[in-house]
């Protein structure tokens, strides 16, 4: 299994910690985002005499009120084609395990989520990854490009949309050209939409259960997670039409017996917070989206795309090496007793080799918090060791 690059430097953090530096972790997508009161309020309240568990496929009125979600952005679902998970970490996984057997390929935009490395690693799957570049605002790249990698074992494409680390956005005329190859080749197109609910720039999301013609090929991977500021719940979804897939993926599930309790209580009465959550949300990521990369773009070669959704941003840095940077700045590096913690690039490739001047930073602390760490970051290029040129 690989390491996580996102968790692989905590004990350096911690280290830091425990000598009493302050870390602005910029490294994880844990927003400062309280989550909704009504979720709380619901699971103080629960005073069941025992904690059982509950169907392996989810609580019914919380495969309900999911129901109801998606009736509300136009996707109509009925209970049994949703299986709730242990959050969409596990959704992946199933229908990684479910769709592809050991041995079989997946084609992935890189830079991915770096955990999908894991769960393919854990489902015995080959990732092919077809490269997007920063210069291009890590744009979908064309749909030749696809073509060309899809092989006779080739079984699904997966996508991230809006896309972690990258912060981009795919549109409806981008996934409908997808949707044509899927189709042509009888492929699952699996898509993770966990942050569907953070677009910004008046771009709106298109989910790919939207799409016409697949109703047996499309696999949604939801999650409460960044949704509701409720990461550490754990509740997440697999959503397909696809009845045979429901039906494995259950098989798994009943193996894991069934999701977490208090997580899904959690969760059904987060589904009660009004628009106006979503609204505050939003501009507030604007409002620190703008501050963490338009500061990153005034530091002296370093450039930072502008993210139309997610609340994540790969920046490229004037460096040798950032794994190299990441571990300097948690053990040497200070200012006013403070330090930054952030994600290597290379860990979202899966091409060795790509990513080594680049970051992923989660702009999910308040902006007070931003500004300080792009601030450190600014000092800490000027007199870092393996600076390069510009």
């Amino acid at each position: 299994m690989p390491s996580s690059p996102i968790r692989r430097l905590v004990p350096y953090a911690d280290k830091a910690a425990a000598d009493g530096v302050r870390i602005i972790r910029l490294n994880i997508g844990q927003p400062d985002i309280h989550t909704p009161t009504p979720a709380i309020d619901a699971v103080r309240a629960y005073n069941e005499p025992v904690y059982a568990y509950s169907h392996s496929a989810g609580i019914l009125s919380l495969r309900k009120r999911i129901v109801e979600y998606y009736a509300n952005i136009g996707v109509e679902l009925s209970t049994d084609e949703i299986l709730v998970t242990t959050g969409g970490s596990e959704a992946l996984t199933l229908a990684f395990q479910v769709c592809i057997d050991p041995g079989e390929r997946v084609i992935i935009p890189e830079p991915f989520y770096a955990n999908y490395t894991a769960f393919a690693t854990q489902a015995g799957v080959i990732v092919d990854p077809i490269h997007s570049t920063i210069e291009n605002d890590f744009a979908l790249p064309r749909i030749e490009e696809f073509e060309r990698l899809i092989t006779p074992t080739t079984r699904a494409i997966v996508l991230c949309n809006p896309g972690n680390p990258t912060g981009t956005l795919y549109s409806r005329e981008e996934l409908e050209q997808l949707a044509e190859i899927v189709k042509r080749h009888d492929l699952y197109l699996i898509c993770d939409e966990v942050y569907r609910e953070f677009c910004y720039d008046g771009k709106e999301h298109y989910s790919v259960m939207k799409l016409k013609g697949l109703e047996r090929n499309v696999i949604l991977i939801d999650s409460a997670s960044k949704r509701y500021s409720m990461c550490g719940v754990r509740i997440g979804a697999l959503v397909t039409r696809n009845k045979d897939v429901t039906e494995a993926a259950l098989k798994f599930a009943q193996a894991r017996l069934s999701p977490p309790l208090l997580g899904q209580i959690a969760v059904e009465a987060a589904h009660d917070i009004d628009a106006d959550y979503f609204h505050r949300v939003h501009d507030e990521y604007v409002a620190r989206r703008n501050t963490l990369v338009e500061g990153l773009n005034s530091i002296e070669g370093v450039y930072s795309p502008m993210p139309t959704g997610a609340f994540y941003t790969m920046v490229q840095l004037p460096i040798d090496d950032c794994d190299r940077f990441a571990r300097w700045l948690l053990e040497e590096f200070r200012v006013n007793n403070t330090t930054v913690m952030i994600a290597p690039g290379s860990g979202f490739y899966n091409t060795m080799g790509e990513g080594r001047n680049q970051a992923r930073l989660a702009y999910v602390l308040c902006q007070e918090d931003l500004r300080e760490a792009v601030e450190i970051l600014r000092q800490a290029l000027a007199v870092y060791p393996g600076r390069t040129n510009i």
